[in-house]
């Protein structure tokens, strides 16, 4: 660790060296001292302000990331609550979100070979903000992510469709970058928000790969890669299965009556909106 320079001890051992040297001399001496000392104590209190300054609009900036996150959850809460009025069902079961810690973005901005800034941070990192979207059907999903494209203040940045098309180690899910205003007091900013659908198979499936991915000490992990991947396969085989069966059961009401179809549409006024 370094150590702290004292100003007053190496004041001490100047003044203690140049015992010999005339008065006049030795004032001058003083005052180049007094000089250095109160230029650092400047330099060190303008770095200071500049530190607490950039914490602060840090700070702030999570809190616009944050506020994306909250407006881009409301959206997909309305229409959760509408399809469900629609449809009798909701399409999303749960919804969770995140917001990058500090060391990550430290860490990713290091990986990308970007100074920190809060410019850099905006710019090159997309998912600060984030929202996991866990849906019962791999239809659902594709509903979900149309209805934030056909929102018409909702940017689509970039998208991933890992269901199409797989990751190597089988992780499958449905990736968005969406670009979202937010409105302030006395600005409207534009956020990116990562929002993430999957059905809960997946979701189960990437929690297990998540925490194998995490073990610093894995004697057998390739083992374990190969049978995580034939586990997505058998998944995502059984949300098919699943997706079909409730198609089988949904053509049902392709044969009811109208007297049926009015007692359906009758019973929904007192479905809850939530």
């Amino acid at each position: 660790m370094k150590k702290e320079f004292n100003f007053a001890e190496a004041t001490k051992q100047i003044e203690s060296m140049l015992s010999d040297i005339n008065e006049d001399q030795m004032a001058e001496i003083s005052n180049e001292l007094t000089l250095l000392k109160n230029s650092d104590k400047a330099l060190l209190y303008n770095r200071s302000i500049d530190i607490a300054n950039t914490v602060v609009d840090l700070k702030q900036l999570m809190m616009m990331y944050s506020s994306a996150m909250k407006e881009t959850r409301i959206k997909l809460e309305i229409f959760n609550a509408e399809y469900k009025l629609g449809y009798q069902r909701n399409p999303i079961n749960s919804i969770h979100t995140r917001l990058k810690r500090f060391a990550s973005i430290m860490e990713k901005l290091d990986r990308n070979g970007l100074p920190f800034s809060l410019e850099n941070i905006e710019n090159n990192i997309f998912d600060v903000a984030g929202l996991r979207v866990i849906c019962s059907y791999t239809d659902d999903i594709y509903v979900i992510a149309d209805a934030l494209k056909n929102q018409s203040n909702i940017e689509i940045v970039a998208e991933k469709d890992y269901i199409a098309n797989p990751k190597p180690n089988g992780y499958r899910s449905l990736h968005l970058i969406i670009r979202i205003p937010v409105y302030f007091t006395n600005q409207t900013k534009n956020m990116t928000v990562e929002v993430q659908i999957r059905t809960i198979a997946m979701d189960f499936w990437a929690t297990l790969e998540h925490q194998m991915k995490y073990q610093k000490q894995l004697i057998n992990g390739e083992e374990i890669s190969e049978q995580l991947k034939e586990c997505a396969n058998t998944l995502a085989a059984t949300d098919s299965r699943m997706l079909s069966i409730r198609k089988q059961i949904e053509e049902y009401s392709a044969e009811m009556t109208e007297e049926d179809i009015l007692f359906e549409r009758i019973k929904k006024i007192d479905l809850p909106f939530e």
